[in-house]
């Protein structure tokens, strides 16, 4: 079965095109970092305006690179959230016009559930059951995921910030620019991160959830506290500190999911798991501990529309869609995804 798949939840607009939800034939991800880098952030009116302007070509790309025509779909699958309402919809009516031109089935996936995927797409020995942290700029979350086919159990989310964004807002503090996560990771490397204590908001008291809205109130009082003072502020270690701290409490967060759900195997995937940081202290706590570890390669963690695709060809083979005018231009759900969407 060949998947096309269509990724608009955020900033970026992707297409794929996957065979057997295993085999990539193509991935096309058209960036708008450097239109949002200018406010900080993603202005989600012009997210959308850009994916209107950037989808059809993404998906010929796509198409193109996979040697291919819309008449060698099988079937369609495109986010359907959490994201952007706008962008979502820009993604959503475009799949939906193909799915009722060529008379294709398509499914709708869930953005995070995509991302848990993208670790099932890449690793051929990866087996549940699991925890897999998801972790992105709108994301934090901690998921157990069962022995059976696409069992869900949410352990654990941030209860504020996700971590993605509390890079970008340190960064943006810092004066660094945007995105902050890929700007406070190469900055770290050349910090000491023991130069400054800053908390590490276990909040044990909240289980498995995570808060880091205290941590990023923490590293605006030091600088504001050495600007008073008259100290000069070493950029470098107020970066490496910061990320240590964040890193250090995803990291045993999860490890504690998985002592609890008594697992020997951990994921973790989304566009935090691109930090080096963070990739190294899990690789070290569990060759530690015993645990086998799987993340996607980098081009996987950010938004991207082959993890979709993939995910999508099981949701098909599940409700046993087949090329036909009764189901062109239905937007279809398992009850899984409807279940997985609720967590």
């Amino acid at each position: 079965m060949i998947v096309l798949g269509i990724e608009t939840s955020c900033d970026e607009t992707a297409a794929s095109v996957v065979e057997n939800g295993k085999k990539i034939k193509s991935s096309v991800v058209a960036s708008q970092m450097n239109i949002h880098s200018k406010y900080g952030g993603v202005v989600p009116e012009l997210a959308s305006r850009h994916h209107v302007q950037n989808i059809i070509q993404v998906i010929q790309q796509s198409l193109e690179d996979a040697s291919m025509t819309l008449d060698d779909i099988d079937g369609i699958a495109v986010t359907q959230g959490p994201g952007l309402v706008g962008c979502l919809l820009i993604g959503l009516s475009t799949a939906k016009a193909i799915s009722y031109i060529k008379s294709l089935p398509i499914v709708g996936v869930n953005h995070i559930e995509g991302h848990i995927y993208s670790n099932f797409l890449i690793h051929e020995d990866i087996k549940p059951p699991l925890i897999s942290l998801v972790v992105s700029g709108g994301h934090t979350d901690l998921i157990y995921v069962g022995a059976s086919e696409r069992e869900y159990e949410k352990l654990g989310q941030t209860m504020d910030d996700a971590a993605g964004e509390a890079f970008d807002k340190v960064a943006r503090l810092l004066e660094l620019g945007y995105p902050g996560g890929p700007i406070i990771d190469r900055l770290s490397k050349e910090g000491d991160p023991n130069a400054i204590d800053f908390p590490h908001p276990y909040v044990w008291d909240h289980g498995l959830n995570f808060s880091f809205s205290g941590l990023k109130t923490s590293v605006l009082n030091y600088t504001i506290r050495q600007k008073t003072e008259g100290n000069s502020i070493n950029t470098a270690n107020v970066a490496a500190s910061f990320q240590a701290s964040v890193v250090d409490v995803l990291v045993e967060k999860t490890i504690r999911a998985a002592e609890i759900k008594k697992v020997d195997t951990i994921a973790f995937a989304g566009g935090v798991a691109a930090n080096s940081g963070l990739r190294a202290r899990f690789a070290q706590r569990c060759q530690e501990s015993g645990y086998k570890l799987f993340c996607p390669p980098l081009v996987l963690c950010t938004d991207n529309a082959a993890m979709i695709a993939g995910l999508g060809y099981h949701l098909l083979k599940e409700l046993k869609l087949k090329s036909s005018d009764d189901h062109s231009g239905l937007m279809l759900d398992s009850d899984a995804v409807r279940e997985f969407a609720n967590l």
